[in-house]
């Protein structure tokens, strides 16, 4: 008895084709509209085609770019298209020497090591 893999048939895989877009388009608009690429992913995946239409009827999160944009995003880039810092981030700068380079105001030494004191006498 053999197995071919054409024998899965066309069918078959224009289904996978479906379920692999209805994935990543899931994923992408939950996140245009707030919420995690998690969040449409998991309704792609189990859902398949019903999980899209499940995200694309979500409400869109205050401050998405589904609110600020539109549905389609814009072509150029927009201020809103630039990452804002998460809540909670730092945006403070990096202390000076924080990241191993020696202050600004301190030029590194350019004299030669000093020669070791002879101990012969």
């Amino acid at each position: 008895m053999t197995l071919y893999a054409a024998n899965i048939g066309a069918k078959a895989l224009y289904l996978l084709f479906v379920w692999l877009l209805s994935c990543a388009g899931a994923a992408w608009l939950a996140d245009r509209k707030g919420y995690t690429e998690r969040v449409g992913l998991t309704f792609g995946l189990v859902l398949t085609f019903v999980g899209f239409l499940i995200v694309l009827f979500l409400p869109a999160r205050p401050g998405s770019a589904w609110k600020l944009d539109g549905p389609f995003p814009s072509r150029g880039r927009q201020a809103a298209d630039v990452a804002a810092p998460a809540p909670g981030a730092d945006t403070t700068p990096p202390a000076p020497g924080a990241s191993g380079e020696p202050p600004a105001g301190d030029p590194p030494s350019r004299e030669p090591p000093a020669d070791p004191p002879s101990t012969s006498g």
